[in-house]
C-alpha cells in the first residue's frame, strides 16, 4: 500500500516537473518575442549588458 502512495506521488511530481518546464520555456519564448516587438517598435536595438 505505502508503494502504491509513494508511486503516485511520484507520478504526480514528475508531470508537475513537467509542465514548469513547459511552462517556463513558453514564458521565455513569450518574453522575448514581447521584446523583439518593443525593439522594433522604438527602431533602434536595445543595448545588452
Amino acid at each position: 500500500m505505502f508503494s502504491i502512495v509513494l508511486t503516485w506521488v511520484g507520478a504526480v511530481l514528475g508531470l508537475t516537473l513537467l509542465v514548469a518546464m513547459a511552462v517556463g520555456a513558453f514564458v521565455v519564448d513569450f518574453d522575448e518575442a514581447l521584446r523583439e516587438r518593443r525593439v522594433k517598435a522604438r527602431g533602434t536595438a536595445e543595448p545588452t549588458s
